[in-house]
């Protein structure tokens, strides 16, 4: 039965403290990072709280949600340059309060016009993928400058230069190093020593930088400078352009390493030929809520509203917490094995879109749900254009391996307009090669393409071709009432959890009625239609493990998934933004005036 959310969404109570704080100027000082924020004028939410800084001085100089953004996220390449930059891509979803709709930027990254469905194998057998992560084989096209620049240009109020200020000076000047970063330099640190200007980048003096230490990027806030005075082209057409050409075909690689770095083949041509994609979001009604998000080359508006669409008749709101875990967990495990099978870039594959997400498919997948009982995995796809009910035969298609880093951020303005923006350089550190003088990685993106088929009895939508985009998990998500108006948005990082985390925050806030903050910060479970399920330590610790192996569930332990921001829309035009109270160091929710 179709239940209305007739619940106060605008006016949750918000359980965890609210500290409302304003932002001073990045790079003036070390800036408060609280996970929650309450008032008016507008909103960013990120991981950083320098990053988020620069989208409220923007917002404060008049700029709208898309100013913001672009701002949080280039001042993100500098704090966080392991999970995002210049050298990557991402997907912009952006709700226009005018018009009241939603509209999207693909920025994936593409293969070059050279790849084709063995660029991953040698002698037809894949080749190890480390191997392939710290190589130029790995790097594809980056989309992010023409993001911005496109984003700007449709949406925003401010020029690229103006809003590329803020992460200028903080590249510049320096940002504190924290924990965090300094952990994910070690993590890095042996194949960061291949690349000689990774490693003078990223462990000055040849040591790791040091928690309180100030970190500078002269190097970057150059590049930065330099797209501000040229615009986006810059990085698509002339000498930083060919700078990333030398680099991906011939890896600066220290010989004393021994370290071999496979050479790609990007030429002047892929990068010029380069174009984000505008195209309509996806849209999955969930109890009278419009949810919308990314449309493939991403498949994480097809995965969470096929998920949503498994969960529409049934009243989260009224189940037990074990009750709850189960259904999300299955319904999470239905939609990834058709994700699997179905989902790839449409410019060369067949991906039925509109049929993932019809109520009609999910219905006749809903029905293999169990209260009792799991299903075995990894479960068979359907299919979306000729249902039959509770059918589980057939070949499952694998889940491909994506990297955890990426990281999300969120914005709202004084209008009513957001703005969720996730973006990526792939796994932790990207491809590790930083390319000489400009400041920055270069993404692994390429290495979220299948290496090679998984079965011959069941066709791969994703894998490698020219000038292809790999499938990407990526999830930013905006979701509006019944008048069109602004709900929640919000995204995480994390690879194919991703669309986990987005799946199981929407579902903690929607139906679990828990506050945004709180939906944040729940501990997470992730199936993905793997053997067994996930579990953060908050859920592998407590006795809600045991019922749920008493139904058939096997769990195995992930200390962190996910790092989760959003924005929500509050009576009187205030916003609230929230962001992790834990995971990666804990999140930076600001607001341009906060409410007493």
């Amino acid at each position: 039965m179709r239940r209305p959310v007739a619940r106060k969404l605008s006016v949750l109570a918000i359980s965890a403290a609210v500290v409302s704080v304003g932002a001073a100027p990045p790079g003036t000082g070390p800036v408060e990072k609280v996970p929650v924020a309450v008032g008016h004028g507008g909103a960013v939410s990120s991981v950083d709280a320098d990053a988020s800084a620069a989208g409220i001085e923007v917002l404060r100089k008049g700029g709208n949600a898309v100013d913001a953004a672009v701002a949080t996220a280039a001042a993100l390449g500098v704090t966080e340059p392991y999970s995002a930059g210049v050298g990557g891509g991402g997907y912009f979803v952006y709700y226009d309060a005018k018009s009241r709709s939603v509209r999207t930027l693909d920025g994936r990254e593409t293969a070059p016009l050279s790849a084709d469905s063995g660029l991953f194998t040698e002698n037809g057998t894949a080749i190890p993928f480390a191997e392939a992560v710290s190589s130029g084989l790995s790097v594809g096209t980056p989309g992010t400058p023409a993001t911005w620049e496109q984003a700007l240009d449709k949406w925003g109020s401010r020029s690229l230069g103006s809003v590329l200020k803020p992460a200028e000076r903080l590249a510049r000047d320096g940002f504190t190093v924290d924990d965090t970063f300094r952990a994910q330099t070690a993590a890095n640190e042996t194949r960061f020593r291949y690349f000689p200007d990774t490693a003078k980048l990223f462990l000055p003096n040849g040591a790791l930088p040091v928690v309180g230490s100030t970190f500078k990027n002269p190097d970057l806030a150059r590049t930065y400078a330099e797209l501000a005075r040229k615009g986006a082209g810059a990085l698509y057409r002339g000498d930083l352009a060919d700078d990333i050409v030398d680099t991906v075909n011939k890896p600066p690689v220290d010989p004393s390493s021994g370290w071999k770095a496979r050479p790609g083949d990007l030429t002047a041509k892929d990068l010029s030929a380069y174009r984000v994609k505008s195209q309509a979001p996806t849209r999955t009604s969930y109890h009278g809520l419009g949810v919308y998000s990314m449309a493939p080359s991403s498949s994480g508006g097809t995965t969470v509203g096929e998920a949503l669409n498994i969960l529409e008749n049934t009243d989260l709101s009224k189940a037990s917490e074990v009750q709850y875990l189960h259904r999300y967990i299955e319904a999470s495990r239905i939609a990834f094995a058709d994700r699997g099978r179905w989902v790839g870039d449409p410019a060369f594959e067949d991906v039925p879109t509109k049929e993932l997400l019809s109520q009609r498919y999910a219905d006749s997948r809903a029905c293999l749900i169990k209260d009792d009982a799991v299903l075995t995995s990894p479960v068979a796809p359907g299919d979306p254009r000729d249902p039959a009910s509770c059918d589980a035969r057939g070949t499952a298609a694998p889940t491909t391996y994506e990297g955890d880093s990426t990281t999300h951020l969120t914005a709202a303005d004084k209008w009513g307009n957001v703005v969720s923006y996730t973006l990526t350089i792939e796994q932790t550190g990207g491809s590790g090669i930083t390319v000489p003088g400009r400041g920055f990685l270069l993404n692994n993106e390429l290495t979220d393409f299948s290496f090679a088929p998984a079965s011959p009895a069941v066709h791969d939508p994703n894998l490698p071709g020219p000038g292809k985009r790999p499938r990407s998990s990526m999830s930013p998500t905006i979701v509006l009432d019944r008048h069109d108006k602004p709900v929640v948005a919000l995204g995480s990082p994390g690879g194919a959890t991703i669309i986990t985390t987005v799946l199981q925050t929407l579902t903690g806030f929607l139906d679990r009625g828990l506050p945004l903050v709180d939906a944040i910060a729940a501990p997470r479970a992730s199936q993905r239609n793997a053997a067994t399920t996930e579990l953060e330590p908050g859920l592998y610790d407590s006795p809600l493990r045991a019922q749920l192996e008493d139904i058939g569930h096997g769990f195995r332990a992930n200390p962190e998934i996910g790092a989760a921001t959003g924005v929500q829309r509050l009576p009187d035009g205030k916003w609230l933004a929230a962001a992790e109270t834990a995971r990666r160091g804990g999140g930076s929710a600001m607001v341009v005036r906060p409410a007493p």
